[in-house]
């Protein structure tokens, strides 16, 4: 009877692809859009907040914030997403993944509000008020990874699932690229009306008071597309593994399976379903259990120790590219410019980089992951970004070095290209096909939230790693570093223990939901 079950899911592996798959791709895509425009703006607006809020009045040198304020801002969002990937995670399996589905997206876009909200008297208040909103912002970002990304899965056919995951996180490239784009546009509106001369020249007018609004503007508009996009969230049918699988609903189930698929399921293939369930009920171990480790214990290792290292690589480059590009001269010495003036370099500067490398990354994966497979695209990405890192750490003199410029900011951006086209892609895709569907939304939050540790790491750990090892500075609040170029050194390191550790995760390539997590298997324990 356990056959009678494939045999009706079965319809959903080789279903044709439907226009409501393209409608899920978007709906689901722009909770990633908003995820990555909220998480990666605020590295383009923290200079902003250094010059508005921490500038010593007289003093020769632009205000910034202090290291251990930078490293709360931009971290403590990534503390509320890995708490959300993990309560979100679990409770989409337990009470299903459509009936939590808005409620991360209404946190999105009420934080992002508020966090644009942040007004107080004094810097550390407005700093505190502004880590509070973003951590719950992360916690509704943090939310969306598990179920976006099961849902999409449990939606796909498997000739094309990898493509419509992929689809669905590719979004992200054209987040951040909207996020370079609005705080250009934001920026060169208020330059035109309120043109301010270079700090060297006039510190106390370098910084025009409506440059407080700037950032403010670019965080709260990140609201819009999740907002957009809400309505069409509460209207997509839950999923059939789920109603079929864990909520053994065999009725609801048809329901749903006709609604992705355009066809009528018939009362007959229904009651297979329920039959099945009575005679060939699915295996009952939980995620503690032996059997789960016997089974998933080692793939749960490789997706979660890959992603965490991808993520230590990945978020330190995306949220201090500023800070490198300004230690080689890409960008100009911040005395030499406005506030305004160079919010407006970096935004420049990161949508380049975007447009350039992350945004392709994101798209040759989708082009290619069903027909290369996962794993030989993810260790390629680490392998490439390894190598990458390399070229730019070894000759790293050279690079800085006058008229030279221009090669480091292309070899960065190819690291960013083979990070999207490699596991910043695959660390999310490969979770949501490996796992048994009650435990698939648990495991990939598991996952996931291993990759925000990284990102925590990366983002507390470059910020000092990075900076020049110059004991004088402690004086002030800093902690010497090792400088740029031995962070790439331990960035590249990372890249590759992380292709060494993707030997431990499966090829789903070709292969069902079923298939992979063993789902029809009975118990051994």
């Amino acid at each position: 009877m356990a056959g009678d079950q494939v045999h009706v899911l079965s319809a959903l592996d080789g279903a044709k692809t439907q226009w409501y798959h393209f409608t899920a791709i978007v709906v689901a895509g722009m909770g990633f859009f908003t995820d990555a425009y909220d998480l990666f703006c605020i590295s383009l607006v923290t200079k902003l907040i250094g010059r508005v809020y921490y500038t010593v009045p007289g003093s020769p040198h632009p205000g910034s914030l202090p290291p251990t304020v930078a490293a709360a801002v931009n971290g403590v969002a990534f503390v509320g997403t890995l708490s959300g990937q993990l309560f979100f995670g679990w409770l989409g399996d337990k009470v299903g993944r459509k009936s939590v589905y808005g409620m991360t997206l209404l946190l999105m876009i009420i934080c992002s509000v508020a966090s644009g909200l942040s007004f107080s008297h004094t810097p550390t208040t407005v700093m505190t008020t502004l880590c509070f909103f973003r951590f719950w912002l992360g916690f509704g970002i943090g939310g969306d990874y598990p179920l976006s990304a099961t849902i999409m899965s449990e939606y796909a056919n498997k000739r094309t699932r990898g493509a419509f995951i992929a689809a669905v996180f590719a979004m992200q490239g054209f987040g951040i690229l909207a996020g370079g784009a609005v705080a250009i546009g934001v920026t060169a509106l208020f330059k035109n009306r309120f043109p301010a001369p270079p700090y060297a020249v006039n510190p106390a007018a370098s910084t025009p008071a409506e440059a407080d609004y700037v950032w403010r503007i670019v965080l709260m508009l990140g609201a819009l597309p999740a907002a957009l996009t809400f309505y069409w969230r509460m209207k997509m049918p839950e999923t059939a593994r789920y109603t079929a699988l864990i909520a053994k609903n065999a009725e609801r189930a048809a329901a749903d399976m006709s609604k992705v698929l355009q066809v009528e399921i018939t009362k007959e293939q229904a009651g297979d379903l329920e039959v099945a369930h009575k005679y060939r009920p699915s295996p009952s171990f939980g995620l503690f259990s032996g059997e789960f480790v016997r089974r998933h214990g080692l793939h749960l290792v490789g997706t979660a120790s890959t992603w965490l290292l991808l993520d230590i690589a990945y978020y330190s480059q995306n949220l201090f590219q500023k800070d490198i590009f300004s230690a080689i001269g890409w960008i100009p010495p911040a005395a030499t410019m406005s506030a305004l003036d160079e919010l407006y370099h970096i935004a420049r500067a990161q949508t380049l980089i975007a447009l350039c490398g992350t945004v392709p990354g994101y798209w040759f994966t989708v082009a290619f992951i069903d027909s290369v497979g996962r794993f030989k695209i993810q260790a390629m990405g680490f392998f490439m970004m390894t190598g990458f890192m390399l070229g730019l750490a070894v000759p790293y003199d050279y690079w800085t070095g006058k008229g030279h410029q221009a090669g480091f900011v292309a070899m960065y951006a190819l690291t960013f290209f083979f990070a999207n086209f490699g596991p910043n892609a695959t660390t999310f895709i490969v979770p949501a096909e490996i796992y048994p569907a009650r435990l698939r939304a648990t495991c990939h939050g598991i996952s996931a939230a291993s990759g925000k540790v990284g990102a925590i790491i990366g983002s507390f750990g470059f910020l000092y790693l990075a900076q020049s090892p110059d004991p004088a500075k402690t004086a002030h609040g800093y902690l010497p570093g090792i400088g740029v170029r031995n962070s790439l050194f331990v960035l590249a390191g990372c890249s590759l223990m992380g292709f060494m550790l993707t030997f431990l995760v499966p090829e789903p390539k070709g292969k069902s939901l079923e298939e992979m997590s063993r789902e029809t298997e009975p118990d051994k324990c």
